[in-house]
């Protein structure tokens, strides 16, 4: 950003659905669209700019109403915008706070219109058990409600299905072991404190070169492909809410790492912000 003095990549904000702002909205996509392109992988991106003082005025109005918005993705870029901005402050001490340097690139997207796709995981060992010795520590964890030797997907809160040797088992965390804590109450949560760490080793997720994450649009196929080549576990998660991503940011705590995967995704490139 600095070198460029540019961002082009928009950090993904959400925020809790609003009448006005939807009806702006809305209006506004009525009319024809400035650019209409449908991109090399398929995904349609289209854009109209509201440009009418009132509309813009009713726009700013819900937002400085809202209590907070949600970084939902772009944690980093968030980071090194503002280390950015605070540079260029220190080398511009006369620096008003309206410069382009102190605002940084952003997509909104209301929470109603956004998908929370599954964060699947895939380790590439079994940490020196057996396949029928870790289904029997694991018994004390999860209860198996189901085998298939076809893909399995969780379908609540609580569960996840593992492959293992070419069979998926469904898995239902024991209720005894469910917490309500925003952060350790979370499915992912819950496999990295009782399965990944103290059974396979995986201390920390983001470091450990043994852990891979598989974005849930690719599907659970891609989990099998991977447990046909270089791992030898999966786990396909449920996906986490958009109300516990809010209720985790709401009581100032952080997400685990790879723990929502959202979809739309606003390209990069398409809009650039020069600082």
């Amino acid at each position: 950003m600095d070198t460029c003095s540019a961002q082009t990549g928009p950090i993904f904000l959400a925020y809790k659905s609003d009448p006005t702002i939807n009806g702006v909205v809305e209006k506004t996509k009525s009319r024809k669209p400035v650019y209409d392109f449908v991109a090399e992988d398929g995904i349609r991106h289209r854009c109209w700019v509201i440009d009418k003082m009132m509309d813009k005025a009713l726009i700013t109005t819900a937002f400085d109403k809202m209590n907070s918005i949600y970084i939902a993705d772009g944690h980093h870029r968030a980071a090194s915008a503002v280390k950015v901005g605070l540079k260029r402050r220190t080398e511009n001490p006369g620096y008003t706070g309206r410069e382009d340097f102190n605002f940084f690139l952003s997509v909104l997207f209301p929470d109603e219109e956004l998908k929370i796709y599954d964060y699947n995981r895939v380790v590439k060992d079994l940490n020196g058990f057996a396949a029928e010795e870790l289904l029997e520590e694991l018994d004390s964890i999860v209860d198996i409600l189901e085998t298939s030797d076809s893909p399995i997907r969780p379908s609540k809160k609580g569960q996840w299905s593992m492959l293992l040797e070419g069979t998926w088992y469904l898995c239902q965390v024991k209720p005894e072991l469910l917490v309500d804590d925003p952060v350790e109450g979370l499915d992912v949560s819950l496999l990295q404190n009782l399965v990944l760490e103290p059974l396979l080793g995986i201390e920390d997720p983001k470091t450990d070169a043994r852990i891979d994450f598989v974005g849930g649009i690719r599907g659970l196929e891609e989990l099998e492909r991977r447990c046909a080549t270089d791992c030898k576990v999966a786990f396909a998660m449920y996906p986490t809410s958009i109300e516990e991503l809010f209720a985790v940011a709401d009581a100032g705590l952080l997400m685990p790492p790879k723990s929502t995967w959202f979809e739309p995704k606003l390209r990069s490139g398409l809009f650039i912000h020069r600082i």
